[in-house]
């Protein structure tokens, strides 16, 4: 992560203490939840072991379906990946989901940084779809880029809020399951950290999770936008469920293993490709409503993350759609692991990027 994000604030970068030798990256999703553990070795980040359980069955639903468990369900699900993965430490770190947070970058009119603190409660306001004394804020001030300096009055301000009520239920889950977490970062960040290739680049991240798909773009490892879809890979499994007439568990085994590779079904394309148009459309608007705003900035490249960006054929298919370059999230390429693993990894890597990179941040604090 970009130096500039060191002293992000508490909710998004917590406080640091001295990182143990080995600590774990937690990722609660809302189809499974992720771990990761790693250890340092001779100042090199190194894979000691990973896992990830799916969260229908805790609610009596479908493996890829997404859930909203309780804490006693969830803290069951969490001892469950902790012990099938073996996991040893109990230092970890904890990323917050997207649904359970705002973040957005909004423009105060004024260049005195002393006169921020007071401000930003009160424009919280505008942009918190609930009561301000509901969650916890942070910000942080967006350093200017060259060519930019017309907006002499105004500031440009990253502003996150986490509902209290989800903070509080996540802090429960992991005292109950005998974790020591420092921090609670919102997955946006645990993201930037783990998959842009290079943080001097201008990226637009895709993050195609059970539920919904976020948009983040990302400057000198900073966000500069960010945007959410209510569609994500549940809604490909339901298309496909639909369009085939089999069951969801079926067509999410189908969309996992196929995906839009077929040839021999072109059926299965057509039933994805409903709800991709929908995904991408969006996309491409938010992608080229930023250039617009923002004509001394072009995207170089879209990442692509998240459980729903290991599907087979997608690259392809966004790149088609988009007309960018498209780099698949890779995130254990930040690590040192068994050569062996190395096809598994990269083939898995969209769906642990956050896990991972919420667990650099913990490994390096200190």
């Amino acid at each position: 992560m970009a130096s500039s994000l060191a002293s992000f604030g508490k909710l998004l970068f917590g406080i640091s203490e001295k990182a143990p030798e080995s600590v774990i990256g937690i990722d609660f999703g809302s189809s499974s939840i992720k771990v990761v553990e790693l250890k340092r070795e001779n100042d090199m980040a190194v894979l000691q072991t990973y896992g990830e359980l799916q969260l229908g069955p805790y609610a009596t639903l479908d493996v890829g379906r997404a859930t909203n468990l309780g804490t006693g369900r969830l803290t069951e699900a969490l001892g469950d990946i902790m012990r099938e993965a073996a996991v040893v430490s109990r230092s970890a770190g904890v990323a917050m989901p997207y649904a359970a947070s705002f973040v957005a970058v909004i423009r105060l009119p004024t260049k005195d940084t002393n006169a921020l603190p007071a401000m930003i409660p009160i424009e919280a306001r505008k942009y918190v779809p609930v009561p301000v004394a509901q969650v916890t804020l942070d910000w942080f001030v967006i350093p200017e880029k060259k060519g930019q300096e017309a907006a002499a009055s105004a500031t440009r301000v990253l502003l996150a809020a986490i509902h209290n009520e989800a903070l509080n239920k996540f802090r429960m889950v992991i005292e109950q399951g005998k974790i020591d977490s420092s921090f609670n970062e919102i997955e946006i960040f645990s993201t930037i950290r783990s998959s842009v290739p290079n943080q001097a680049d201008t990226v637009m991240i895709i993050d195609i999770g059970a539920a919904t798909t976020k948009l983040y773009i990302v400057s000198d490892g900073i966000v500069q936008a960010t945007h959410s879809i209510n569609a994500g890979g549940q809604d490909l499994t339901s298309s496909l469920s639909k369009s085939l007439e089999i069951p969801f568990k079926d067509a999410e085994e189908m969309k996992r293993e196929v995906g839009l590779t077929s040839v021999d079904n072109p059926r299965i394309e057509r039933a994805l490709s409903f709800p991709l148009e929908r995904i991408f459309m969006e996309s491409k608007r938010v992608l080229d409503g930023y250039e617009r705003e923002t004509s001394v900035t072009s995207v170089s490249s879209i990442v692509l993350s998240g459980g729903g960006a290991t599907m087979k054929g997608l690259e392809e298919y966004v790149e088609q759609t988009l007309g960018r370059r498209i780099v698949r999230a890779n995130p254990f390429s930040k690590i040192m692991y068994p050569a062996f693993l190395e096809s598994t990894l990269y083939e898995i890597g969209p769906s642990f990027a956050v896990a991972l990179g919420v667990a650099l941040r913990r490994l390096e604090e200190g």
